[in-house]
């Protein structure tokens, strides 16, 4: 089983944005000591909470850092762009870092769009025209048919389609992509999103159906399930309206009332939490578990730690286990 993981550069309160960066494009090579598959940087437009809003950019530095991991977006808002801008960006990422470059693509569902007119078109036809761009598939009297973006370059980025509802697993299986879905938003709807995406693939080929999990890891189950503090956190802030920033575990730990301090960070076998917690050992059973109920053939994980040193080892923890599957 490969283990991937998103990174969202989280800016810690009295933190800034630079250091959140720096420690992003850092977090590519450790990933990649680490046996991590590929590393996606999300798009988080105009939030003081995380600093990655330009995949592209990350990109580039941790490609050019790095030498065996893929590296990709998790991912573009594509209705902030028009497709051809999106296709020709990532192509030169992929000129510049052959064979291993990932366009993950979504839409934004929140906050104000940069270029509202966008919001008229759908999805699935923005898709459909980058994909088209990618693979010359205009028709011979559309005004992009003679416009060849790959000229001299050998390949295409690999395409992924992300969603946290299943809206979008129908679409990634019918144009036969990669679907990723956000369990760490929605892990109640991970299993029938999988599936309908199993079912909806067209024609030959494999199937990609990647997890996305907020995971973390210790070396004691104690200590592991503390690790999930930050992000309950992050979400109650969220939800009062106070100064939004990603608590340390100490912030955290203030924050939090002792009820949701408690709350379930273990698969029990039928529900899937928000945030799962483990040991190596516990977090390979567990997975194992979560893998053979939805179906997913790679597991990404996304945490919300901001101390450098539990971060680290949580992620060395988590692919240890995942490997291991």
């Amino acid at each position: 089983m490969q283990v991937s993981l998103v990174e969202l550069a989280p800016v810690r309160a009295s933190g800034t944005k630079h250091e959140a960066l720096a420690a992003a494009v850092s977090a590519a090579t450790e990933a990649e000591g680490f046996g991590y598959h590929r590393i996606w940087y999300a798009e988080h437009n105009h939030t003081p909470a995380f600093a990655s809003q330009d995949p592209a950019t990350l990109i580039a530095l941790a490609a050019a850092r790095t030498n065996r991991i893929r590296v990709g977006s998790g991912a573009v808002l594509l209705n902030h762009y028009r497709p051809f801008h999106v296709a020709e960006r990532f192509q030169q990422l992929e000129a510049l870092t052959p064979g291993r470059i990932d366009l993950g693509l979504g839409r934004a569902t929140a906050g104000p769009l940069v270029h509202p007119g966008h919001s008229s078109v759908s999805f699935a036809d923005q898709l459909r025209e980058l994909l088209a761009h990618q693979h010359r598939g205009f028709p011979g009297n559309h005004p992009f048919a003679t416009v060849d973006i790959t000229a001299g370059i050998g390949g295409v980025p690999q395409v992924w389609v992300l969603g946290s509802s299943g809206k979008s697993a129908g679409l990634a299986g019918e144009l036969r992509l990669g679907y990723v879905f956000a369990g760490f938003i929605n892990p109640t709807a991970a299993v029938d999103s999988l599936r309908a995406y199993r079912e909806s693939f067209a024609g030959a080929g494999q199937h990609r159906g990647m997890l996305a999990l907020n995971i973390v890891a210790a070396d004691d189950m104690v200590s592991a399930h503390r690790l999930t503090w930050p992000a309950r956190a992050l979400k109650q802030l969220r939800l009062t309206g106070d100064e939004i920033f990603v608590p340390t575990l100490a912030q955290a730990a203030k924050l939090l009332s002792p009820v949701a301090k408690q709350q379930p960070s273990h698969f029990d076998g039928s529900t899937i939490p928000a945030q799962l917690s483990g040991t190596v050992e516990s977090l390979r059973e567990q997975l194992s578990r979560i893998v053979e109920l939805t179906g997913a053939t790679e597991i990404m994980v996304q945490d919300m730690l901001v101390d450098g040193a539990e971060r680290s080892r949580s992620r060395e923890l988590i692919a240890a286990a995942v490997t291991g599957i």
